[in-house]
C-alpha cells in the first residue's frame, strides 16, 4: 500500500486557489503590459508635457503627410498605392481628428467603388485598366523615365521620349 501524499505548504507568496469566502481568486495581474497598454501611458505622458506633445504632433504630422504623398504618387501604379494612401492617413488620424474622418470617408468610397467595378462588364473593366495604363505611361513619360532608359540603352536621340517638363 502507498501513503497519501502531503499536502504541500503554503507561502505568503503563493496564491492559495481560493479566499477566505468561498470564491476563487482573480489571477495574478500579467507582469509585463501589452504594447498598446505602454504606448497609451508614453502618449500620455507626452500629452502632459505642451512642448513635447507640439513636437510629438508635428512629427506625426509630418511622418503621416510623407506616407500619405508617397501613396497618392502610387496609386496608378501597380503594388499597393490605396494602403499606402490608407496607411499615411491612419498615421495622421492617431492625432487629428480630421484625418479620422477623412479615412473613414476614403474607406467607405474606395469600397463603393472596387463593389461597382466588380459589377461591370468585362468591357468596362478593361476601359478602366487601358486608362490606367495610359496615367502610368502619362506619368512616367512627364518624370522623364522613358528618355533616362533611352539614354542608357543608347537611344539618346530620341528626344520625343523627353519630358516637357524636365
Amino acid at each position: 500500500m502507498t501513503e497519501p501524499a502531503e499536502p504541500p505548504t503554503v507561502t505568503a507568496d503563493q496564491p492559495t486557489g481560493g479566499s477566505t469566502d468561498g470564491q476563487p481568486d482573480m489571477p495574478p495581474a500579467p507582469r509585463h503590459r501589452t504594447l498598446r497598454t505602454r504606448l497609451r501611458h508614453f502618449r500620455a505622458r507626452v500629452r502632459g508635457n505642451p512642448k513635447a506633445n507640439k513636437a510629438w504632433r508635428l512629427a506625426i504630422g509630418i511622418l503621416g503627410t510623407v506616407v500619405l504623398c508617397v501613396g497618392v504618387v502610387a496609386i496608378p501604379y501597380p503594388g499597393p498605392g490605396w494602403l499606402i494612401v490608407f496607411a499615411g492617413l491612419g498615421i495622421l488620424a492617431t492625432e487629428f481628428t480630421w484625418a479620422g474622418r477623412l479615412l473613414r470617408f476614403a474607406r467607405r468610397h474606395y469600397d463603393r467603388w472596387m463593389a461597382w467595378v466588380g459589377r461591370q462588364n468585362i468591357v468596362v473593366k478593361a476601359l478602366l485598366g487601358l486608362l490606367t495604363c495610359a496615367v502610368v505611361l502619362a506619368t512616367l513619360w512627364l518624370l522623364g523615365a522613358f528618355y533616362l532608359v533611352a539614354k542608357v540603352v543608347g537611344l539618346g536621340g530620341w528626344t520625343w521620349l523627353q519630358s516637357p517638363i524636365a
